[in-house]
C-alpha cells in the first residue's frame, strides 16, 4: 500500500526524523492561507502516489500567498501525469504547503528488500534529488549499499561507514547517522517494502531534514496495523485494482487485451509468460486463489470483463481445493450477469474437470477448450480481435 508524503511525515515524525514544517490543504484558499503563515514563500507540492511530480508541474516554488493560490488552482483537481503514472495521471485532490529549506547539500536514502542478501538492504548516495534509476543508470558508483541482517539490525559500524561514503563532516555525521537508525525502525516497525527519502538534506545552518518522504507499506501486514489502514487514498489506486482488493482477490492491472482468470500466483505468472511468448499480450494478473466460490470466481471474471481493453479471456485452472465445476458455474454466473459476448479459451485439469468443461459447454458462450498451456496461448493468439 502507498502512501502520500504528507502522511508518511507524519510517520516520520514520530520516529525523530525531522521535516519541514507543512500544511495540508484541499482549496486554493486554504494554500493562499498555509503561504501566509509560513511567511509569505512556500513549496506547493501535489500530493500523489507517484514520483517524478517536480519534472511535471507538481511541485511549485512560490513567493507569495497569491502565487501559491495561483499555483493551488492548477494543481487541484487536474489529473497530473508523470514518468510513474502512466498516461493518465494521477488525481490531485490535496496539496503539501512547505516552508522553503536552505539547502547546502542533497542526499538519497533508501531501505528496501534484497532478493540476493534475502533481507533489508540501506541504500544512500550523495546524488539526492535526482532519479536514482538515472544515478544507477549513468553513476552507479555512486550508490552505496548496507545489507542488514534482520536479526542483528543495523548495527553503528554500517551507519558511521555509510556517513563516512556521504562525505559528511562531523558537524553533521551524528545527526544523519541517527537519522538512518531511526528510518530502520520505521522500516522494520511498520512492515515497509520501501522507505526513501530523497533528498535528504543538509542546512545552511548543518541540520539533517528529510525534505521528501516516501513509504510503501506490505499489504500482507495490513492486519497488523489497523492505524496506517487509515492512509489509504482509493482514488489513488487503480479502481479495478482496488475493487478486487477488497475482495481479497490478488488482482494488477495490465496493458493488453488477454483478460487471464488462473487460480495460483505461480500459475498465473506462468500464464502470463506463455501469453506473452505465443504473441499475445495479458491485461493482467489475477489469481482468484484456492478457495474460492461461485460467486468470488463471478466476481474475478466480472472485473476482467470490465475491462474496457479486454477482448478475450484465458482462463487456466488447475482443479484442486478450486474445483473446476466451481470455476465453470463462477465463468457462466459472471457472463450472464454481464451479457458479454467476449471469446473464451479455456484450459482445464484437476479435480471435477469433466462436470466443469460441460458447464461451460451447455452455456452457450464461445468457448474453445485446450488440453495444454501452450495450446491455449496459441488458441488465444489466433482469436481476432
Amino acid at each position: 500500500m502507498n502512501i502520500h508524503e504528507f502522511q508518511a511525515k507524519e510517520i516520520f515524525s514520530r520516529y525523530g526524523i525531522p521535516v519541514p514544517r507543512g500544511i495540508v490543504v484541499s482549496t486554493p484558499a486554504e494554500a493562499k492561507a498555509a503561504t501566509k503563515e509560513m511567511g509569505g514563500q512556500s513549496v506547493v507540492k501535489a500530493q500523489i502516489h507517484a514520483g517524478g511530480r517536480g519534472k511535471s508541474g507538481g511541485v511549485q516554488l512560490t513567493r507569495s500567498p497569491e502565487e501559491a493560490e495561483v499555483a493551488a488552482q492548477r494543481m487541484l483537481g487536474s489529473n497530473l501525469v508523470t514518468p510513474q503514472t502512466g498516461p493518465e495521471g494521477a488525481p490531485v485532490d490535496k496539496l503539501l504547503i512547505e516552508e522553503l529549506a536552505d539547502i547546502k547539500n542533497e542526499l538519497y536514502v533508501a531501505l528496501t528488500i534484497d532478493r540476493g542478501h534475502r533481507g533489508p538492504v540501506m541504500l544512500v548516495s550523495t546524488q539526492g534529488g535526482m532519479d536514482i534509476e538515472e544515478v544507477a543508470a549513468n553513476d552507479p558508483q555512486d550508490i552505496y549499499t548496507e545489507p542488514v541482517d534482520p536479526l542483528m539490525g543495523l548495527m553503528p559500524f554500517q551507519t558511521r561507514r555509510l556517513v563516512r561514503k556521504l562525505g559528511l563532516d562531523q558537524a553533521v555525521a551524528s545527526d544523519a547517522a541517527k537519522v538512518l537508525n531511526a528510518l530502520y525502525r520505521v522500516f522494520v516497525d511498520n512492515d515497509c517494502s520501501l522507505v526513501e527519502i530523497n533528498p535528504l538534506i543538509i542546512t545552511g545552518d548543518d541540520r539533517v531534514v528529510a525534505l521528501d518522504a516516501k513509504i510503501n507499506l506490505d499489504d500482507d501486514s495490513m492486519f497488523r496495523h489497523a492505524d496506517l489502514k487509515e492512509y489509504r487514498d482509493i482514488s489513488q489506486e487503480n479502481a479495478l485494482e482496488a475493487q478486487a482488493a477488497d475482495l481479497n482477490i490478488a488482482y494488477v492491472n495490465l496493458d493488453g487485451d488477454v483478460g487471464c482468470l488462473v487460480n495460483g500466483a505461480g500459475l498465473a505468472m506462468a500464464t502470463l509468460d506463455v501469453t506473452t511468448a505465443a504473441g499475445a499480450a495479458p491485461a493482467n494478473f489475477l489469481d482468484v486463489g484456492g478457495g474460492a466460490t461461485p460467486e468470488k470466481v463471478s466476481s474475478a471474471v466480472k472485473i476482467i470483463l470490465s475491462d474496457p481493453k479486454v477482448r478475450r479471456v484465458l482462463v487456466n485452472i488447475f482443479g484442486g481445493i478450486l474445483r473446476c465445476d466451481i470455476a465453470g458455474e463462477g465463468i457462466v454466473l459472471a457472463y450472464n450477469e454481464t451479457g458479454s459476448k467476449i471469446p473464451l479459451v479455456v484450459r482445464m485439469l484437476g479435480t471435477n474437470v469433466v462436470e466443469g468443461k460441460k458447464i461451460l459447454g451447455d452455456s452457450g458462450l464461445s468457448v474453445v477448450f485446450a488440453d495444454t498451456l501452450t495450446e491455449a496461448a496459441e488458441a488465444i493468439q489466433q482469436i481476432k480481435v
